[in-house]
């Protein structure tokens, strides 16, 4: 009897297929798979009224029990996610309630195409909100053009501050994907950056979030984000810069960064500044002499490398995980043909007995199936941590760039003083030779005086602006330090307490398994899958061991 199971390769191929939801399912999966178990198959001689697996029922394995389902209830999951760091920030926010939904196609306003029904088209996003207190929700039409719009504004209005990045366009992935996959990818994403931008103590109260939210109506593109404009009127002042006409930046562009094109001169300035301190060895007049700044981003890069690593073990964890899953799945399949097989083909007292054995291990198999999955469900529920913090890293390079960006601005305006003071002298020098003065060198000392104070006036708002970048990146690395020592915590708690949940389930279903006789090649099968099982836990705890070690 034995010998006429199906092979390996068979029950594997008809396991991509099974849904292990449902315990009764395995019967009218196995029968439409295997030949041996069809209706075609030859009548065989009833089985005994005694024999335990005469019953009507055409389940051949045993439905969950009461402790299965609470062992895999999302009660407690409910219970510790309503309690955890990122819900007691969003309960301080500003906003109570944001949500995206409802995406729709429209067409350009201004768009022409000379073929009908051919104009491009975008999707756009229902944003509802609602301010903490205030009972009305406010809904507002956007596309994904206004998002960018809206990182724009915050980046140059919080410079220092950790700015949640915003998705990425992704636009390989929504030719690629199913149109409708994409956009709900894109909604969902969309969706928590807004809600990480309330989350954000500096943010959450902005009037650009604010506006963005509750304004009606499409938001105008601003001139700083069109790039093409900056490069024109930067491209339209270098001619009166080099001729002296606007030799100095006004000080509302000197506290924004010189990229993007708005003043060519002001670019190539601090690129020389930055080739002669780097390459020429030459020390710069100001330099960043913050000693626990400078601890703090060294600490910060070695923590994005153990964020990468542990990221890696996650993704090994959880494929690990989901094999086992697979792998016991398959398992139950083949035994519950095999339950059918020896119930409807028995002929002897043992094969009945080796059938209810049989169903004792299909049981026990599609269990420890349900529990791996359920398993990897919550480990990647909670080791999203490491995700969303590797995202995080990408705002905290943004802030550390603006300090630099700013220094390099303080830097290069303090040397152009130098070099307008030294001008200065060498013309007076000159002009003291001349019996009674030089009237043209004098002008130009009167300009070279008018440039100076310009310049200092462009120094000192330069100055104020890096200092409140240094201090909000202060202020930011504290938050971060805190939140991060928070969301790991519970990422910890709530990782540990699932692997512990899973652990006792599978000893509780190897009991089971202990108490039915099986065969000696099965004993082999299973002696792998819990040696599988002691490497799982085994990479468990030391990556719960790496991350305790890192906090």
């Amino acid at each position: 009897m034995m010998s006429s199971s199906p092979p390996a390769g068979a029950a594997d191929g008809d396991m991509e297929t099974l849904p292990l939801a449902a315990a009764s399912d395995y019967a009218s999966v196995a029968s439409t798979f295997d030949p041996l178990l069809s209706s075609s198959s030859p009548a065989s001689p009833p089985a005994p009224a005694a024999s335990p697996l005469s019953r009507a029922s055409s389940s051949f394995v045993d439905p969950p029990s009461y402790a299965d389902v609470a062992a895999s209830s999302p009660r407690s999951a409910s219970a510790s996610s309503s309690s955890s760091p990122r819900s007691a920030r969003a309960a301080t926010s500003e906003y109570s309630y944001i949500a995206v939904s409802d995406p729709e196609t429209e067409a350009e306003a201004a768009a022409t195409s000379l073929v009908p029904g051919s104009a491009p088209t975008y999707i756009s996003y229902l944003v509802t909100s609602a301010r903490r207190g205030d009972h009305r929700r406010h809904s507002v039409r956007r596309r994904f053009r206004d998002f960018v719009t809206l990182a724009d504004r915050l980046a140059e209005s919080f410079r220092g501050h950790f700015v949640p990045p915003r998705p990425d366009k992704n636009t390989v992935e929504s030719q690629v994907m199913q149109r409708d996959e994409f956009v709900a990818q894109r909604r969902a994403a969309l969706e928590r950056y807004l809600w990480r931008l309330a989350e954000h103590p500096a943010i959450g109260t902005s009037d650009e979030l604010r506006v963005f939210l509750q304004a009606e109506g499409k938001m105008p593109l601003p001139s700083s984000t069109d790039v093409a404009s900056r490069m024109l009127d930067g491209a339209a002042r270098l001619p009166r810069q080099l001729l002296g006409e606007e030799a100095v930046a006004p000080p509302q562009d000197v506290v924004q960064p010189a990229k993007g094109g708005r003043d060519l001169l002001r670019i190539f300035k601090e690129l020389k500044q930055s080739m002669v301190t780097d390459w020429g060895g030459v020390r710069p007049p100001l330099v960043e002499e913050d000693k626990e700044f400078l601890e703090k981003k060294q600490k910060m890069q070695d923590w994005e490398q153990q964020l990468s690593s542990a990221s890696q073990q996650a993704e090994a964890l959880v494929k690990a995980q989901q094999d086992m899953g697979d792998t016991m799945g398959a398992l139950g399949l083949a035994f519950v043909k095999l339950t059918k097989f020896e119930t409807e083909e028995a002929l002897y007292e043992s094969q009945r007995i080796r059938a209810v054995d049989s169903k004792r291990v299909a049981t026990a198999a599609v269990k420890a199936s349900r529990t791996c999955r359920d398993l990897n469900t919550q480990t990647v529920k909670y080791l999203d941590t490491l995700h969303e913090h590797l995202g995080i890293m990408l705002s905290v390079h943004t802030a550390f760039s603006d300090r630099a960006s700013a220094l390099l601005t303080v830097q290069t305006l303090m040397s152009d003083l130098a070099s307008l003071q030294s001008r200065i002298e060498k013309l007076e020098a000159a002009s003291s030779k001349v019996f009674g003065g030089d009237r043209t060198r004098l002008r130009k000392v009167h300009e070279l005086r008018e440039t100076i104070r310009a310049t200092e006036d462009a120094k000192c708002c330069a100055l104020r602006e890096y200092e409140r970048i240094k201090e909000n990146n202060k202020i930011e690395l504290s938050r971060l330090d805190r939140e991060r020592r928070e969301d790991f915590l519970e990422m910890l708690k709530g990782y540990v307490t699932s692997q512990k949940t899973s652990a006792r389930h599978v000893h509780r279903l190897h009991m089971q398994r202990r108490s039915s006789m099986v065969g000696r090649q099965w004993r082999r099968r299973l002696a792998d899958m819990r040696e599988d099982h002691r490497m799982t836990q085994h990479i468990s705890l030391c990556f719960v061991g790496v991350h305790v070690c890192t906090m």
